[in-house]
């Protein structure tokens, strides 16, 4: 699907295995990915290779990436998650949200944000939600700005 951003258009469409490497730089593009992805070499491709395998393969979750038409800028993954609670509601959570740096300020998250909405929306989401560390203030602007409200405390437990 295209997405039209303030001077330019991107198509968003579903990864592909050849995805991988350009999705994790992504990832491993800011402060805190820095710390926890990346690749430098086959051998680290190989567990990024399984996930998306992983998630490629279930239906109730869309790794997608924007693309330019030159190289892909932006990634995000779109999991649904049926639920007893709230009468069996069906959610949407957004994660690994990622634009790369040159690529801010021009529109495309929101414009991803968009259609990740609507498509959770005519999935029959109840509602939509995500998980962001704390540490990044500037995507809680942006989330408040969509009309995301931070209205539960989320907690970790690494293994």
């Amino acid at each position: 699907m295209q997405l039209p951003l303030r001077d330019s258009t991107v198509m968003l469409r579903e990864a592909v295995v050849d995805d991988v490497p350009a999705i994790v730089a992504l990832l491993a593009a800011d402060q805190l990915g820095a710390t926890r992805d990346g690749m430098t070499g086959n051998e680290d491709l190989q567990p990024y290779l399984h996930a998306f395998d992983a998630v490629n393969a279930d239906p109730a979750h869309l790794l997608l990436v924007a693309d330019d038409g030159e190289a892909l800028i932006a990634t995000m993954q779109l999991s649904l998650l049926p639920g007893l609670a709230r009468r069996g509601a069906l959610r949407a959570q957004i994660e690994a949200v990622r634009v790369g740096e040159d690529h801010r300020g021009r529109g495309l998250g929101a414009a991803m944000f968009e259609w990740a909405i609507a498509e959770a929306q005519r999935r029959g989401c109840a509602l939509v939600q995500l998980t962001t560390d704390r540490s990044r203030t500037d995507a809680h602007r942006f989330y408040a700005r969509l009309g995301f409200v931070a209205s539960h405390e989320g907690l970790k437990l690494h293994l």
